[in-house]
């Protein structure tokens, strides 16, 4: 128990720096070309959301940490692929269209690399949830609080990202990063409240 508490600050505190660092890159990056931070935000939101959803889903359903695993890891390959595919066939044609019309717009994004940031964007804060389920597995003292590990890492990402966003956008900030946790913790709660009136209908 020890071991576990300990373990956890460790890694709080190592997410805590990595976000940190993250943002100032994507801040220097914004200063000189942040174009494609929108699609981090884009991509980082719903990865957040969605596998997080599917992770109280499950759990509201009573299902074992392999089919967690299962279904968090198919939902971040198959959802996060079709929003890049989705991201490159709406921005080549935007491009089109405003070739078409012989429209000169500056700054003008390459379709391959919106859908590369955000599949990217999508994979990497849609694994937080999913995270201390997998080092469940390595460290098994983590094993009886990994879901409340995962909320509490997985609203850090929330709260990151939506930070992030208000800088994109050039809102508050803070507002920005509550109203983001708010959005993800409603959907994971439906999600909870779903799998959890399924699973006494079904089983």
């Amino acid at each position: 128990m020890i071991f576990s508490e300990l373990f956890k600050a460790i890694l709080d505190k190592v997410f805590i720096t990595l976000f940190l660092r993250i943002y100032r890159k994507l801040k220097m990056k914004r200063e000189k070309n942040g174009k494609y931070l929108a699609e981090f935000v884009y991509g980082g939101t719903d990865g957040a959301v969605t596998t997080f959803a599917v992770v109280a889903g499950a759990i509201g359903a009573s299902l074992n940490s392999a089919v967690i695993l299962i279904l968090g890891f198919a939902n971040l390959f198959a959802d996060g692929f079709s929003m890049a595919v989705s991201n490159y066939l709406s921005v080549k044609s935007e491009r089109e269209l405003h070739a078409r019309h012989g429209h000169i717009k500056l700054e003008r994004k390459e379709p391959l690399k919106t859908a590369i940031a955000t599949f990217l964007s999508f994979f990497i804060i849609g694994l937080v949830p999913l995270l201390f389920f997998v080092l469940a597995l390595i460290f098994p003292d983590l094993e009886s609080n990994k879901f409340t590990y995962s909320i509490i890492l997985t609203a850090c990402a929330f709260a990151f990202v939506g930070f992030v966003k208000g800088e994109v956008i050039g809102s508050n900030r803070i507002k920005s990063s509550i109203e983001t946790l708010l959005i993800g913790s409603l959907a994971a709660s439906i999600a909870y409240l779903v799998g959890f009136i399924l699973k006494g209908l079904l089983i």
